[in-house]
């Protein structure tokens, strides 16, 4: 699974590869965690085990993609 993140004032997305077996609902449900808890860091962990943290006030959006999402090439690869 890819997550792209938008932060605010920043022009490029932050592009996270989770595990195989990471859970797109879990994902959801950790980011609506920490905005319901009105600050502070939200951490990933990508498949190589590097830790990223998002500060939750500059968090503009989120898109959780699919693992076919990997494959793509190309500008105007769907």
């Amino acid at each position: 699974m890819q997550v792209r993140i938008g932060v605010t004032y920043i022009p490029r997305e932050i592009e996270i590869e989770m595990p195989d077996d990471a859970d797109p609902n879990q994902v959801r449900a950790s980011v609506e965690q920490a905005v319901g808890n009105g600050g502070g860091m939200w951490w990933l962990t990508d498949r190589k085990g590097h830790q990223v943290g998002i500060a939750i006030d500059k968090l503009a959006y989120i898109d959780l993609g699919t693992g076919a999402d990997h494959g793509r090439i190309g500008f105007g690869a769907p």
